[in-house]
């Protein structure tokens, strides 16, 4: 395995690195991308990624198809959280220091407009029954925002600070990861108001959340012990939960083979398989690099992404991987 990680750090296009569960296709390096990363958002028509690199105050433009950055969007501020939006071709930014949501055109990337008064903006999240875009910000709150609003459509408040959030395609509901409060916040984004509370006792530290509906199952990622909680979401009650590595960041479930993975900053992939709704097992533990915690799945291009952050003499990059 090391001499597959040592080729996986020499060459853009790779040989696979075997996996019975993620096999390593390619790195795209960035070049002077400092500091850490954060999320990422898909163009799966035009086969672009857009990264957010916090530490660097960038979003990196990734042309997946030559398998190189396409452009660095420079002038923002502590990036955090990014969403494309297809039918607009836009793609808006979430500014951490400054407070600001950013949209800019998808093609020039320039500045349309920007909306203010949302201190440490996070995560970036498409309503797809309204077509909002909900973004996670302050000490405790959800903005919505309809297409060219520069006001938000809708407020709420939150106990603390919102990490990942998921939403329904099949109901209306949001569930909102508050790790300072402990906590999954439920909350009904028809009627803009928080309809549960899930407490997060023995597991904390909660901040990537994946949501398989299908099954009526929410994934919670913990660091307070490194665990992988699972949750029914018609009860909010724990049906299951197992060790996972440490520093975890992002989680995806992938439903056409029912599987999850989690991208950890201790320098591992944790792929979990379900067996069935309350019935979880690790099968893949794949090393990576220090520091390397935050990720991307889309399942239109069957494809996981994994941000390597600049550290010692670990140059940036984003790693390609199939699952298998």
């Amino acid at each position: 395995m090391a001499a597959l990680l040592t080729l996986a750090l020499s060459s853009l296009t790779l040989p696979a690195a075997e996996s019975s569960s993620l096999k390593l296709l390619q790195t795209i390096p960035l070049p002077g991308a400092k500091g850490r990363f954060d999320h990422f958002s898909l163009d799966s028509t035009g086969n672009r990624l857009f990264v957010a690199a916090l530490g660097n105050n960038t979003v990196e433009v990734i042309d997946l198809a030559a398998g190189k950055r396409l452009h660095s969007i420079a002038g923002l501020s502590r990036p955090q959280g990014v969403l494309f939006l297809a039918d607009r071709n836009e793609l808006l930014v979430a500014n951490g220091e400054n407070g600001t949501l950013k949209v800019l055109d998808a093609t020039t990337f320039k500045m349309k407009f920007s909306l203010p008064d949302m201190p440490d903006a996070d995560n970036v999240r498409l309503d797809p029954h309204s077509g909002a875009a909900w973004v996670g910000y302050g000490d405790g709150a959800l903005a919505a925002f309809m297409p060219d609003s520069q006001k938000p459509a809708a407020t709420i408040k939150l106990p603390g600070h919102p990490e990942s959030f998921q939403l329904e395609k099949q109901g209306s509901r949001l569930f909102v990861n508050v790790p300072d409060f402990k906590e999954i916040a439920v909350v009904s984004a028809a009627k803009h108001t928080i309809i549960g509370h899930w407490p997060i006792k023995e597991f904390q530290a909660n901040f990537p959340l994946a949501l398989d509906e299908s099954n009526h199952r929410l994934f919670v990622g913990c660091r307070k012990p490194s665990r992988l909680l699972i949750l029914d979401t018609d009860t909010g009650k724990p049906v299951a939960d197992l060790a996972i590595s440490g520093d975890t960041d992002d989680l995806f479930y992938d439903t056409k083979r029912k599987r999850l993975y989690l991208s950890c900053g201790e320098g591992f992939i944790d792929v979990v398989a379900q067996s069935s709704p309350d019935k979880y097992e690790g099968i893949a533990k794949l090393p990576t690099a220090a520091g390397a915690r935050t990720s991307f799945f889309s399942p239109d291009l069957d494809r996981f992404y994994l941000a390597v952050p600049d550290r010692g003499n670990q140059k940036p990059e984003i790693r390609v991987y199939q699952p298998q």
